[in-house]
């Protein structure tokens, strides 16, 4: 996830129009880009937006040779002058040590910027942080005070996180109902840890989920289109077995062996490479 989010217009929500940098690097006109955001930095050093713009050429390999150590730069630029975006990924760079040197205590400092901001990724990593909390027990109530502020801001990672603090009573009283309502917002985000968790509830049945076996079959279906190897793993198992599905084990077999290429490697499902007839039900878990 680190990369993937494209470089904020401005420090603000409101930057002076027209952008003429931002409009050319939309355009893919990236030569025009980078020279409208210079021509602007000449003006002001402390132009937010074109500090991180260009940290997101250099970042792309836009126009530019990529260089991840040129794009952090940028970015540390960006985020000092309060570009939440720039502040986001210099803090991710610096905790991972991807482009930046690697300090914890560098990385918490620009995530709390992009925080104090509401970015919604900063507020998760930070969530992350708690859970990490350099070696000492879990601060679960830091953790979920965190996640909640970004999955206000529609962060699937930290829907997701809520919903396992929910479901291990974690920081918050156990409660399966809410749990399933936080992995179901996920899911609806197609975030595929949370489709399999809501997809094992729909299952099975349970508190404040009622059983809905077709249901469960789909979102198991798009976690494991979307390679994730326990979805996979499940599909191969409701194939093999007829589980809501007409059995099929061919495709059982192929799925297998999707979730064994992804490091999920299950000997219950062995017995598919000779297999003639569905095996027994058993319950997905």
């Amino acid at each position: 996830m680190l990369f993937l989010a494209p470089a904020a217009r401005a420090a603000n929500d409101a930057p002076p129009a027209p952008d003429f940098a931002f409009g050319a690097y939309q355009r893919g006109d990236y030569l025009v880009a980078m020279k409208e955001a210079k021509k602007r930095i000449a003006a002001n050093p402390k132009d937010a937006a074109a500090l991180t713009l260009i940290g997101q050429l250099y970042l792309e390999g836009a126009g530019v040779g990529r260089d991840l150590s040129t794009a952090m730069q940028w970015f540390k630029r960006g985020a000092d002058a309060g570009d939440k975006e720039a502040a986001y990924l210099y803090g991710a760079a610096a905790l991972n040590g991807a482009g930046a040197p690697k300090s914890r205590a560098v990385a918490r400092a620009y995530l709390e910027k992009a925080a104090a901001q509401d970015h919604p990724a900063a507020l998760h990593l930070i969530g992350e942080l708690a859970l990490e909390n350099e070696g000492a027990p879990s601060d679960f109530g830091r953790a979920f005070d965190y996640f909640r502020r970004a999955a206000a801001k529609g962060d699937a990672d930290s829907l997701y996180a809520l919903g396992v603090l929910y479901k291990t009573g974690r920081g918050v009283p156990k409660d399966e109902r809410e749990a399933a309502e936080w992995f179901r917002r996920g899911a609806e985000l197609d975030f595929a840890p949370a489709m399999v968790e809501f997809a094992v509830l729909q299952f099975n049945g349970g508190v404040g989920v009622p059983r809905d076996r077709a249901a469960a079959v789909q979102w198991f279906r798009k976690a494991a289109a979307k390679g994730n190897a326990v979805a996979q793993n499940r599909l191969a198992h409701i194939l093999a077995e007829g589980l809501g599905v007409e059995a099929n084990l061919a495709q059982a077999r192929e799925w297998r062996d999707k979730s064994r290429e992804a490091g999920l490697n299950d000997p219950s499902l062995d017995y598919l490479s000779s297999a003639s007839a569905p095996a027994k039900p058993t319950a997905v878990k």
